[in-house]
């Protein structure tokens, strides 16, 4: 058992000042702000919190506690300067896109016209090249604060088409990435059928694809590690007839489905013309939506679609730094959560991995698109990026700083260019802070993840792996 002492941390809704938290086994079993201490951010220069080494601390969940002394109480740590946050989730990430970063900046286009760049990078990566490369991935991810990811994995099977001797290596590469790198992972392994309505996988998406739903099915089932949970790529890649058979199997086994959805305006106008419903409202016959199901995106959805996800009890997940690199549209956040449906937040491509851009971006997109400030409370953002969104990857253990969390703890320094100046608290967090003034990254208490200082990336030199080459 060990005690670390926090200056500022975001305990619930709100910033408390000088908080001791007690970790046992990677758990949190108390949480309590000391007494008699006094914190300032006058100025932006946090005044040196007193050593009260011994003294009474009154417990937030109104127990009292004593901390650390030579007489044998649990030791604490020197306190820790800055504002400590629950680790952040990650809820949407495909690893090799990170590839493609500025590099697809250079001519106009559209999400179709990235697609074929996009695809071009996955014809060449092997397990290995996919292990090196989500490795560096994930690394950047922890450096910026995340401590959970949700890999939306559907590079399957060879250039061919053919299985590995072993028809899951490509997953098992991301595993070993998550595990190399120190980030919790949910495989959310993905079923993808088909190049559209009607049409045959072809060229690399033949990857991609196990034929139909029963065979994605015992693929997964033969994965053999409970990290794994289950996706739907979109109505267009996964036909009508087989929806049910995904979503019954992630059901039977209580672990998270995520799906695009309605991302594209074609993709809407595609499936009214074949099936003559949206594609929420083809999700929601055949049984997919629920609270376990995450619609990724749900950026163009009508007010009957908003209604269907909100009642459902589906999580919405948005990549603003993605849907705006892809000029995907802004999707109605404020809409959906006041249906009913939790927000959570992505990097999806991995343009940015910034999940306080992606939280100032929920905001900043809806200001874009009314004219109007104040759509989103800071507390509400910071939800989305811990404990909602570990939700939707199902790890409820995690997101909080409380008693029975998971002991992820992120701590922000508040004397950057950026925080300098901005005080201790939730808006500092949202609407000031990058992922660049993380200068702690600890998962079940266990710190690590910063490649150097300031969680600069590692030199070629340094790096333990080497990263994929460039795509042609």
């Amino acid at each position: 058992m060990s005690a670390v002492r926090l200056e500022h941390a975001l305990v619930g809704d709100r910033v408390e000042s000088d908080v001791q938290v007690t970790i046992e086994d990677g758990m949190i079993t108390e949480v309590s702000r000391l007494a008699g201490a006094r914190t300032s951010t006058t100025g932006g220069f946090a005044a040196a919190v007193p050593e009260v080494r011994g003294a009474p601390a009154t417990s937030l969940e109104g127990r009292t506690s004593t901390t650390g002394d030579s007489e044998g109480r649990t030791p604490t740590t020197d306190t820790v300067p800055g504002l400590t946050l629950p680790g952040l989730a990650n809820c949407h990430s495909h690893a090799f896109h990170r590839v493609l970063r500025a590099r697809t900046q250079g001519e106009r286009g559209s999400f179709w016209t990235w697609r074929e760049q996009m695809y071009r990078v996955a014809e060449d990566l092997t397990p290995d090249s996919y292990f090196a490369l989500a490795t560096e991935v994930y690394r950047e991810m922890r450096a910026t604060g995340i401590t959970a990811v949700g890999e939306f994995h559907y590079l399957h099977h060879q250039r061919d088409g053919t299985p590995y001797d072993d028809p899951n290596e490509m997953g098992r590469a991301l595993l070993a990435a998550a595990d190399e790198a120190g980030i919790r992972i949910r495989l959310l392994d993905t079923c993808y059928l088909a190049a559209g309505f009607g049409l045959e996988p072809e060229g690399v998406q033949r990857r991609f694809t196990d034929g139909d739903a029963d065979r994605w099915a015992e693929r997964v089932e033969a994965f053999g590690d409970d990290r794994v949970g289950a996706a739907i790529h979109s109505v267009r890649a996964v036909p009508r007839d087989q929806l049910a058979t995904v979503a019954a199997w992630a059901r039977s086994r209580q672990v998270p489905l995520h799906v695009h959805l309605s991302e594209q305006v074609a993709e809407n106008d595609a499936c009214e013309d074949v099936h003559g419903l949206t594609p929420t409202e083809l999700l929601a016959e055949e049984g997919v939506l629920g609270p376990l199901t995450t619609a990724v995106h749900a950026t163009h959805l009508t007010e009957s679609d908003v209604r269907l996800l909100g009642e459902s009890g589906t999580f919405s997940c948005l990549c603003p730094t993605t849907e705006r690199d892809l000029a995907d549209g802004i999707g109605p956040s404020r809409f959906l959560y006041d249906a009913g449906s939790r927000l959570t937040l992505g990097s999806d491509s991995h343009a940015v991995i910034d999940l306080f851009e992606e939280m100032r971006g929920v905001e900043m997109h809806e200001r874009l698109a009314t004219q109007q400030r104040g759509h989103w409370t800071a507390a509400e953002l910071l939800r989305a990026a811990t404990v909602d969104g570990h939700a939707s990857l199902g790890f409820h253990d995690a997101g909080r700083i409380e008693v029975g969390q998971r002991a992820d703890l992120v701590t922000v320094e508040l004397d950057t260019w950026r925080t300098r100046g901005a005080g201790a608290s939730a808006e500092t967090l949202v609407f000031a802070a990058t992922g660049a003034d993380v200068i702690s990254t600890g998962l079940d208490h266990r710190e690590g993840g910063l490649d150097g200082p300031g969680g600069r990336a590692a030199s070629a030199s340094e790096r333990s792996v080497e990263t994929t080459p460039e795509p042609a």
